[in-house]
């Protein structure tokens, strides 16, 4: 802990290093966010069943489309707080920006759990079913869509580390600032 808050202190090079750890993990959240959008949109199966055509998509699935629209907040806010934290780095900080990065940095964290948790709860039930319900499997007739939704939500899980750790990192330099 000791060396994390010597390299959250005031001197500017780590205040460079800052920077450079929140540019990075938020460039990271957006490249994660927008492979796992692109993969969740475009996955789409069509079987045939007695003669029926039946048709999956994500758009299907409330949670789905929850994940999908969370990401897209989370994205979009992400590229606009790489915004801030340049201006922040260019500024004489202030603890309020930090206490502004730190809420951001946990409600997208918490936007992002959310939609994670909800897709993993129906991906469940589509692999596994439900028995006590009556809920079949589906995932044994539409594999090639629960493996590509499978790929979308652990790009989602690697976004929301991503705002775990830049939650982590605002909250030690909010720390750091209160102490001086």
């Amino acid at each position: 802990m000791q060396k994390l808050e010597s390299f959250l202190g005031p001197t500017s090079s780590s205040k460079r290093e800052f920077l450079i750890l929140q540019t990075t993990f938020r460039v990271l959240t957006i490249i994660f966010l927008v492979i796992a959008i692109s993969v969740m949109v475009t996955s789409s199966q069509s079987i045939v069943m007695f003669g029926f055509t039946f048709k999956a998509s994500y758009s299907y699935s409330s949670a789905l489309k929850f994940l999908v629209g969370a990401e897209a907040v989370v994205c979009v806010f992400s590229a606009l707080s790489l915004i801030f934290v340049y201006l922040q780095y260019r500024s004489e900080s202030h603890h309020t920006n930090y206490f502004f990065l730190f809420l951001h940095d946990m409600a997208m964290m918490i936007l992002m759990i959310s939609g994670c948790a909800a897709a993993t709860a129906v991906g469940y039930i589509g692999h596994y079913g439900e028995v006590q319900i009556g809920w079949g499997s589906v995932c044994d007739r539409v594999s090639k869509f629960c493996n590509r939704t499978v790929v979308s939500v652990v790009f989602s899980y690697l976004a929301f580390f991503a705002y775990l750790t830049l939650t982590i990192v605002s909250a030690t330099k909010l720390r750091s600032r209160a102490t001086e």
